[in-house]
């Protein structure tokens, strides 16, 4: 039998009607992947646009329904990351353009004041501090304090990563203290089995002592720097002196929030020993080996002691000065002072310095200001009262409770200084509403937004202890809730007994 061949036009067809088939395919993979993936993005876009086409609620403007709609949707994408976080900051950009209508220009100006500047500038001072590695060096300061004693070296890892993340943020620090808390777990055992609780407590002390740190001082988090930018633009009048009490220094910060600090430390290690009992109760034979490789570097360089010095100056100016020329102003003079003395490279800055979350703290300040100037945090603020009231909730102590809880939950589900911007404006105005001290409700939002201990994602320490591979989701809920409801009792004690002692 004699075959036909197939003829030019014949193989032109069949190969387009596969290749045509297989675009098709692809495509089609393409996109239900790509939906799938981002549907978190464009299930916020759908709730956006239905509540700015919802009918208008009463006493809310058509302008504070469209910012209560970028909020809302903000909220979610914060929680889902469907996109780059520093992206969403872009989107409420676009939106105070596009959506609100306002000239580029004002939005632009709206994103820099001194909270965005001091953030700047203390992410930069956390490169410098992080480069002079000295990470097995405070590991030998903290065993030669405390003693070889498991619980006496964790009590002492929690107490340094704390005054270290009171100045200069729970990130950085958790990343500087990551590797002395596991040159501890590994020089006491090779196997990650037989030092499992162990890991547990030397690193939830790192990640948890830098926590209940990060609300010590105004540079221990975005969130505190949030917190007072809010105060200053939402009640300060130039014109009123009784409203100078609404700029908060970083010496008030100080004396509100650091005994919140100082009272948890015992806790933290009292409630890891409780949930993990570590294998080892003495690491003797990890600190000869840590002795050995501390005395193998040799002596602090000039240069390390030149850095603490010149960050000791930066504190005092942030303590005495900030009052008068900003935090953010001394920040950036810090960090042009260690440029200026060799001590850091701006490569090291440009590479260390994570400029989208500059951006997303920015562009989350500006829509807090939006919520405010538009009446849409008062709308929301009166709604939420109107719901606590009948439960007893709607004023004094249970109103403070309630946005404890509220902002705790808000807060283990995104980064904290994203829950204070959110929160922010809300709250404050839910202060005026019901005739409460603005400070004291602004103190327990930003206070409250530390207690991110039940999730990885809650706070950049427990993401970072979480990489070292020895810690698992779960082990954040068997612990966290402890520490939870221990922190919410101490600070709401310190709200009624203390605060009122300071004047608010």
């Amino acid at each position: 039998m004699k075959l036909r061949p197939f003829s030019t036009e014949q193989i032109y067809d069949r190969f387009n009607v596969n290749f045509l088939g297989n675009v098709v395919t692809l495509m089609s993979d393409f996109l239900i992947h790509y939906l799938w993936e981002k549907r978190w993005f464009f299930f916020a876009l759908i709730v956006g646009a239905g509540i700015i086409m919802a009918p208008l609620p009463e006493g809310l403007t058509e302008d504070g329904k469209v910012v209560l709609a970028m909020s809302v949707m903000a909220t979610i994408m914060f929680v889902t990351e469907p996109i780059p976080l520093p992206g969403v900051a872009l989107l409420i950009i676009l939106g105070q353009v596009f959506l609100l209508g306002h000239d580029s220009s004002i939005v632009a100006k709206s994103l820099w004041n001194d909270s965005v500047l001091f953030i700047l500038g203390s992410l930069m001072l956390a490169v410098a501090v992080v480069k002079q590695k000295l990470d097995k060096r405070i590991a030998w300061l903290i065993v030669r304090i405390t003693g070889t004693k498991t619980s006496r070296v964790c009590f002492g890892i929690s107490v340094i990563s704390g005054l270290l993340a009171s100045f200069v943020g729970e990130h950085t620090v958790a990343a500087m203290m990551l590797p002395v808390g596991i040159t501890l777990v590994t020089l006491t055992s090779d196997d990650p089995r037989k030092v499992r609780n162990l890991a547990a407590v030397v690193l939830f002390s790192i990640a948890y002592g830098a926590s209940i740190a990060g609300i010590g001082t105004p540079s221990g988090g975005a969130r505190n720097a949030i917190m007072i930018g809010y105060w200053k633009e939402f009640f300060y009048d130039p014109s009123n002196p009784e409203t100078s009490k609404f700029i908060i220094d970083y010496a008030r910060w100080m004396l509100f929030a650091y005994p919140m600090f100082l009272i948890q430390v015992p806790f933290v290690t009292m409630v890891l020993l409780f949930t993990f009992r570590p294998e080892y109760r003495d690491l003797s034979r990890a600190v000869v080996k840590l002795r050995q490789q501390v005395e193998a570097e040799g002596s602090m360089k000039k240069t390390d002691w030149v850095a603490i010095v010149m960050f000791f100056i930066v504190l005092l100016g942030w303590i005495f000065f900030s009052d008068k020329v900003g935090m953010g102003t001394i920040a950036l003079l810090g960090a042009a002072a260690f440029l200026v003395a060799g001590l850091v490279n701006w490569e090291d800055i440009n590479s260390g310095v994570n400029w989208g979350v500059v951006l997303l703290y920015g562009a989350a300040i500006s829509l807090g200001i939006e919520m405010k100037e538009t009446g849409a945090a008062e709308w929301v603020a009166e709604g939420f009262l109107s719901a606590l009231s009948p439960i007893g909730a709607g004023d004094g102590f249970g109103l403070w409770a309630s946005i404890s809880v509220l902002t705790t939950v808000v807060t283990n589900t995104m980064s904290n200084g994203a829950a204070v911007a959110v929160l922010g404006p809300i709250v404050l105005k839910m202060a005026s509403v019901a005739g409460e001290s603005p400070i004291i409700i602004g103190f327990i939002t930003a206070i409250s937004s530390s207690f991110a201990y039940l999730t990885v994602v809650g706070t950049p320490a427990c993401t970072i202890v979480y990489a070292s591979g020895y810690l698992k989701t779960t082990d954040f809920l068997a612990v966290g809730w402890k520490m939870a409801l221990i922190s919410t009792i101490i600070m709401l004690l310190g709200a009624r007994l203390y605060w009122p002692l300071l004047g608010v």
